[in-house]
Protein backbone atom coordinates (compact mmCIF):
# COMPACT_ATOMS: atom_id res chain seq x y z
CA UNK A 1 0.00 0.00 0.00
CA UNK A 2 1.38 3.55 -0.64
CA UNK A 3 1.33 6.67 1.03
CA UNK A 4 -0.19 9.22 -0.72
CA UNK A 5 2.03 12.88 -0.77
CA UNK A 6 -0.75 15.54 0.11
CA UNK A 7 0.71 18.82 -0.14
CA UNK A 8 -0.65 21.54 -2.38
CA UNK A 9 1.97 21.13 -5.08
CA UNK A 10 1.35 17.31 -5.47
CA UNK A 11 -2.28 17.72 -5.57
CA UNK A 12 -0.82 19.32 -8.90
CA UNK A 13 1.12 16.53 -9.54
CA UNK A 14 0.08 13.13 -7.88
CA UNK A 15 2.76 11.26 -6.26
CA UNK A 16 2.34 7.88 -4.65
CA UNK A 17 5.32 6.17 -2.72
CA UNK A 18 5.41 2.70 -2.63
CA UNK A 19 6.77 0.20 0.11
CA UNK A 20 9.14 -2.17 -1.30
CA UNK A 21 11.17 -5.26 -0.04
CA UNK A 22 14.58 -5.29 1.04
CA UNK A 23 15.90 -7.11 -1.51
CA UNK A 24 14.34 -5.29 -4.42
CA UNK A 25 17.39 -3.05 -5.03
CA UNK A 26 19.35 -6.08 -6.56
CA UNK A 27 16.81 -6.01 -8.79
CA UNK A 28 17.12 -2.52 -9.84
CA UNK A 29 21.21 -3.25 -10.15
CA UNK A 30 20.24 -6.24 -12.64
CA UNK A 31 17.46 -4.07 -15.25
CA UNK A 32 19.94 -1.15 -15.03
CA UNK A 33 23.20 -3.78 -16.30
CA UNK A 34 20.09 -5.01 -18.74
CA UNK A 35 19.54 -0.99 -19.68
CA UNK A 36 23.51 -1.02 -19.87
CA UNK A 37 23.59 -3.14 -22.68
CA UNK A 38 21.49 -2.15 -24.90
CA UNK A 39 23.62 0.35 -26.02
CA UNK A 40 27.21 -0.12 -24.40
CA UNK A 41 28.68 3.17 -26.46
CA UNK A 42 26.03 5.65 -25.45
CA UNK A 43 26.27 4.32 -21.51
CA UNK A 44 29.86 4.02 -22.05
CA UNK A 45 30.51 7.44 -23.40
CA UNK A 46 28.57 9.03 -20.50
CA UNK A 47 30.79 6.98 -17.78
CA UNK A 48 34.09 8.08 -20.11
CA UNK A 49 33.11 11.31 -19.49
CA UNK A 50 32.03 11.10 -15.61
CA UNK A 51 35.55 9.60 -14.98
CA UNK A 52 37.50 12.63 -17.33
CA UNK A 53 35.54 14.83 -15.10
CA UNK A 54 37.03 13.19 -11.92
CA UNK A 55 40.70 13.14 -12.99
CA UNK A 56 40.19 16.90 -13.80
CA UNK A 57 39.28 17.76 -10.56
CA UNK A 58 42.06 15.73 -9.19
CA UNK A 59 44.72 17.99 -11.45
CA UNK A 60 42.79 21.02 -10.00
CA UNK A 61 43.55 19.65 -6.51
CA UNK A 62 46.97 18.70 -7.38
CA UNK A 63 48.32 21.97 -6.07
CA UNK A 64 46.85 21.87 -2.35
CA UNK A 65 46.76 17.51 -2.25
CA UNK A 66 45.24 17.50 1.42
CA UNK A 67 41.85 18.40 -0.49
CA UNK A 68 41.54 15.69 -3.31
CA UNK A 69 39.74 13.83 -0.27
CA UNK A 70 37.44 16.92 -0.40
CA UNK A 71 37.03 17.23 -3.95
CA UNK A 72 36.05 13.58 -4.53
CA UNK A 73 33.72 13.71 -2.40
CA UNK A 74 32.38 16.60 -3.82
CA UNK A 75 32.66 14.87 -6.97
CA UNK A 76 30.12 12.02 -5.79
CA UNK A 77 27.66 14.87 -4.22
CA UNK A 78 26.82 16.05 -7.82
CA UNK A 79 27.03 12.89 -9.41
CA UNK A 80 23.18 12.09 -9.41
CA UNK A 81 22.52 15.40 -11.89
CA UNK A 82 24.76 13.59 -14.44
CA UNK A 83 22.40 10.89 -14.58
CA UNK A 84 19.99 12.82 -16.36
CA UNK A 85 20.70 11.33 -19.49
CA UNK A 86 20.92 7.58 -18.71
CA UNK A 87 17.32 7.90 -17.00
CA UNK A 88 16.20 9.25 -20.38
CA UNK A 89 17.66 6.36 -21.66
CA UNK A 90 15.81 3.89 -19.84
CA UNK A 91 12.83 5.66 -20.06
CA UNK A 92 12.86 5.50 -23.42
CA UNK A 93 13.63 1.93 -23.33
CA UNK A 94 10.45 1.17 -20.65
CA UNK A 95 8.48 2.61 -23.58
CA UNK A 96 10.06 -0.04 -26.08
CA UNK A 97 11.89 2.63 -28.09
CA UNK A 98 15.47 2.86 -28.79
CA UNK A 99 18.14 5.58 -27.46
CA UNK A 100 21.20 6.91 -28.67
CA UNK A 101 23.39 9.38 -27.15
CA UNK A 102 21.60 12.39 -28.94
CA UNK A 103 18.39 11.28 -27.26
CA UNK A 104 20.14 10.71 -24.14
CA UNK A 105 20.78 14.72 -24.16
CA UNK A 106 16.67 15.10 -24.37
CA UNK A 107 16.85 14.27 -20.24
CA UNK A 108 18.38 17.63 -19.79
CA UNK A 109 16.25 19.43 -21.50
CA UNK A 110 12.93 18.33 -20.44
CA UNK A 111 12.44 19.75 -17.30
CA UNK A 112 15.78 22.15 -17.72
CA UNK A 113 15.01 24.62 -14.66
CA UNK A 114 13.96 22.05 -12.24
CA UNK A 115 17.24 19.99 -12.72
CA UNK A 116 19.21 23.60 -12.67
CA UNK A 117 17.26 24.34 -9.67
CA UNK A 118 17.92 21.15 -8.36
CA UNK A 119 21.77 20.87 -9.52
CA UNK A 120 22.49 24.12 -7.46
CA UNK A 121 21.47 22.54 -4.46
CA UNK A 122 23.62 19.50 -4.87
CA UNK A 123 26.90 21.63 -5.85
CA UNK A 124 26.00 23.70 -2.41
CA UNK A 125 26.50 20.69 -0.82
CA UNK A 126 29.57 19.81 -1.91
CA UNK A 127 31.07 23.22 -1.67
CA UNK A 128 30.21 22.85 2.38
CA UNK A 129 31.52 19.75 2.55
CA UNK A 130 34.62 21.07 0.58
CA UNK A 131 35.35 23.86 3.35
CA UNK A 132 34.34 21.59 6.02
CA UNK A 133 36.94 19.08 4.94
CA UNK A 134 39.32 21.59 4.25
CA UNK A 135 39.35 22.76 7.67
CA UNK A 136 39.33 19.82 8.92
CA UNK A 137 41.98 18.06 7.77
CA UNK A 138 44.09 21.68 8.39
CA UNK A 139 43.11 22.98 11.50
CA UNK A 140 41.71 19.79 13.49
CA UNK A 141 43.92 17.26 12.16
CA UNK A 142 47.38 19.49 11.66
CA UNK A 143 48.14 17.49 8.34
CA UNK A 144 50.57 18.49 6.21
CA UNK A 145 50.95 18.32 2.90
CA UNK A 146 51.93 15.04 1.15
CA UNK A 147 52.24 14.87 -2.42
CA UNK A 148 49.34 13.86 -4.42
CA UNK A 149 50.75 9.96 -4.79
CA UNK A 150 50.26 9.67 -0.98
CA UNK A 151 47.45 11.74 -0.33
CA UNK A 152 45.44 8.94 -2.42
CA UNK A 153 47.36 6.02 -1.56
CA UNK A 154 49.39 6.78 1.82
CA UNK A 155 49.52 9.74 3.67
CA UNK A 156 46.46 10.58 4.33
CA UNK A 157 45.94 7.08 6.89
CA UNK A 158 49.52 7.62 7.95
CA UNK A 159 49.15 10.96 9.05
CA UNK A 160 46.33 10.55 10.90
CA UNK A 161 44.73 7.92 13.88
CA UNK A 162 41.50 6.31 14.31
CA UNK A 163 39.74 8.73 15.98
CA UNK A 164 40.51 11.22 12.71
CA UNK A 165 39.84 8.91 10.43
CA UNK A 166 36.19 8.32 11.83
CA UNK A 167 35.27 11.52 12.48
CA UNK A 168 36.03 12.90 8.96
CA UNK A 169 33.84 9.44 7.62
CA UNK A 170 31.04 10.64 9.99
CA UNK A 171 30.75 14.24 8.96
CA UNK A 172 31.12 12.68 5.52
CA UNK A 173 28.70 10.36 5.40
CA UNK A 174 26.01 12.31 7.36
CA UNK A 175 26.27 14.53 4.49
CA UNK A 176 26.53 11.68 1.88
CA UNK A 177 23.09 10.23 4.04
CA UNK A 178 21.45 13.51 3.31
CA UNK A 179 22.42 13.83 0.17
CA UNK A 180 20.90 10.58 -0.75
CA UNK A 181 17.62 10.99 1.01
CA UNK A 182 17.29 13.92 -1.40
CA UNK A 183 17.67 12.24 -4.86
CA UNK A 184 17.06 9.12 -4.42
CA UNK A 185 14.11 9.21 -7.38
CA UNK A 186 14.87 12.88 -7.94
CA UNK A 187 16.11 12.80 -11.28
CA UNK A 188 14.16 10.92 -13.02
CA UNK A 189 11.00 12.12 -11.24
CA UNK A 190 12.57 15.26 -12.43
CA UNK A 191 12.88 14.16 -16.03
CA UNK A 192 9.59 12.09 -15.89
CA UNK A 193 6.53 13.76 -14.36
CA UNK A 194 8.04 17.20 -15.25
CA UNK A 195 8.14 17.53 -11.14
CA UNK A 196 9.96 20.94 -9.78
CA UNK A 197 13.27 20.41 -7.84
CA UNK A 198 10.91 20.85 -4.61
CA UNK A 199 8.24 18.03 -5.59
CA UNK A 200 11.05 15.69 -6.36
CA UNK A 201 13.11 16.44 -3.38
CA UNK A 202 10.09 15.47 -1.26
CA UNK A 203 9.12 12.32 -3.07
CA UNK A 204 12.70 10.77 -2.43
CA UNK A 205 12.53 11.65 1.53
CA UNK A 206 9.73 10.23 1.88
CA UNK A 207 10.34 6.98 -0.22
CA UNK A 208 13.63 6.63 1.56
CA UNK A 209 11.55 7.03 5.18
CA UNK A 210 8.87 4.85 4.02
CA UNK A 211 11.51 2.43 2.94
CA UNK A 212 14.49 2.17 5.23
CA UNK A 213 15.52 -1.36 4.96
CA UNK A 214 15.50 -1.57 1.38
CA UNK A 215 17.37 2.20 1.31
CA UNK A 216 19.75 0.94 3.60
CA UNK A 217 20.91 -1.59 0.90
CA UNK A 218 19.78 0.83 -2.21
CA UNK A 219 22.76 3.17 -0.58
CA UNK A 220 25.74 0.09 0.03
CA UNK A 221 25.05 -1.26 -3.19
CA UNK A 222 25.99 2.14 -4.20
CA UNK A 223 28.77 2.61 -1.67
CA UNK A 224 30.36 -0.40 -3.00
CA UNK A 225 29.72 0.49 -6.49
CA UNK A 226 31.65 3.61 -6.31
CA UNK A 227 34.50 2.20 -4.60
CA UNK A 228 35.28 -0.53 -7.03
CA UNK A 229 34.82 2.29 -9.47
CA UNK A 230 37.34 4.29 -7.79
CA UNK A 231 39.99 1.79 -7.33
CA UNK A 232 41.37 1.33 -10.46
CA UNK A 233 42.77 5.15 -10.54
CA UNK A 234 39.21 5.96 -11.73
CA UNK A 235 38.79 3.69 -14.94
CA UNK A 236 35.97 1.87 -13.19
CA UNK A 237 33.57 4.75 -13.36
CA UNK A 238 33.45 4.38 -17.02
CA UNK A 239 31.72 1.06 -16.09
CA UNK A 240 29.84 2.19 -12.80
CA UNK A 241 28.33 5.19 -13.39
CA UNK A 242 25.79 4.08 -16.28
CA UNK A 243 25.30 1.15 -14.46
CA UNK A 244 24.12 3.15 -11.15
CA UNK A 245 22.76 5.75 -13.55
CA UNK A 246 20.43 3.28 -15.37
CA UNK A 247 19.02 1.24 -12.30
CA UNK A 248 18.76 4.80 -10.83
CA UNK A 249 16.02 4.74 -13.77
CA UNK A 250 14.41 1.51 -12.25
CA UNK A 251 14.38 2.51 -8.47
CA UNK A 252 12.43 5.56 -9.70
CA UNK A 253 9.69 3.06 -11.30
CA UNK A 254 9.81 0.40 -8.05
CA UNK A 255 9.34 3.45 -5.51
CA UNK A 256 6.99 5.91 -7.33
CA UNK A 257 3.84 4.92 -8.69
Amino acid sequence: MGTALATDEERILPLEVLHVPMHLPLTWLRLGWRDLRRNWTASLGYGALIAALGWTILLVSATDPYLIAAAITGFLLVGPLMSAGLCEMSRRYSQGRSASFDDSLDGFARNAPALVEFGILLALCAIAWFTVSAVMLHTVFRLGVPGIRETMYQGFLQATNRRQILAYAAVGGLLAAAVFAVSVVAVPLIVDRHASAIQAIRASIRAVLGNIPAMIVWSGLILLATIVGYAPLLFGLVLIVPLLGHATWHAYRGLIR
